[in-house]
């Protein structure tokens, strides 16, 4: 089906990264453009500087939403990603560019909501109970719907552009959600995400980067928190310095300056007020948990928690 400006579309592959423009884009980027996506051999095949260029905006998993604001001739096309939200840049949601081979206009009228959600880190969907692998590197938080009862440890799912079901390992998935997770439920699954390299953009178990590791863990459970660390900011509600519990988050600026980093608070503060946190760590190129560097301790500007649902 052919791609319309003012419609819906939806993406097709794993994992499709979000451009700043079609020029931005690499030789060394050419895995992450094809009709079937190569998340990790794209990761693997960079060097630590090409994977903090600012090419990369963000990333969108498969099935999720995207409003088609225009089609290039040369197949790339200009969205915005409705479901992650970035009022900064557009009300709607996350503009930037994808190749239009990576997405499916949505079915008119809609399918039934998904009532799963993938639990694993990483999964693979195939074309039959232990069947051939027909799309890997599934990643966690994506939404799928079921296609009928598991059997034999795996069950159907409906996966965009794709007329028959797929099948997933039953154990890795979960319901959809139907609650507010708990902080300590969303710091448990982003503990799981430990030394993935960073990524600019990065919103997946093969690279991430600091807000994109806050916004993949809460979306595990349905949550839909902003993308980018200042809109985040603006989303949760600040607590007192020192009142801060695990789950929380911590937000850093230079003066005068919008937020720049973020990350999840792993231990209540210590009697000296020494702090811990989780984050996709710039400078050390990966996510990891520690004490809080001087460096962070001199651009901490506030601990948030997250009190709304923002059904995802």
């Amino acid at each position: 089906m052919v791609l319309r400006s003012g419609h819906e579309a939806v993406v097709r592959v794993a994992v499709a990264t979000l451009w700043a423009r079609p020029e931005a884009v690499r030789p060394v980027d050419a895995p992450a453009l094809s009709r079937r996506t190569d998340i990790a051999g794209w990761i693997s095949g960079m060097t630590a500087d090409q994977r903090v260029g600012e090419c990369v905006l963000s990333q969108l998993l498969l099935g999720e939403r995207v409003l088609v604001e225009e089609v290039r001739p040369d197949g790339w096309v200009r969205v915005v990603a409705v479901e992650q939200p970035a009022a900064r840049l557009d009300p709607r949601g996350y503009p930037g560019w994808l190749p239009g081979e990576q997405l499916v206009e949505a079915a008119d009228p809609a399918p039934a909501p998904p009532d799963l959600v993938v639990a694993a880190t990483v999964t693979r969907l195939h074309d039959a109970p232990s069947g051939a692998v027909l799309l890997p590197g599934v990643i966690l938080g994506t939404r799928l719907a079921s296609a009928g009862p598991p059997r034999g440890g795996w069950r159907p799912v409906r996966v965009p552009d794709h007329g028959q079901p797929l099948w997933a390992p039953d154990t890795h998935l979960a319901p959809a959600p139907s609650r507010l997770p708990s902080a300590t439920e969303v710091l448990t699954v982003a503990s799981r995400l430990r030394n993935v390299v960073y990524l600019w953009g990065g919103v997946s178990a093969y690279g991430i980067d600091c807000s994109g590791l806050v916004h993949l863990a809460w979306r595990r459970f349905g949550v839909r928190l902003p993308r980018d660390a200042d809109d985040q900011a603006a989303a949760t509600v600040p607590v007192p310095l020192g009142a801060e519990r695990p789950g929380d988050l911590y937000f850093f600026a230079r003066p005068g300056r919008p937020v720049h980093h973020i990350g999840i608070v792993t231990a209540r503060p210590g009697p000296d007020g020494d702090r811990r946190m989780l984050h996709a760590c710039y400078t050390k190129r990966r996510v990891l948990e520690e004490p809080m560097p001087a460096d962070r301790v001199a651009t901490l500007v506030g601990a948030h928690r997250v009190t709304e649902p923002f059904p995802g």
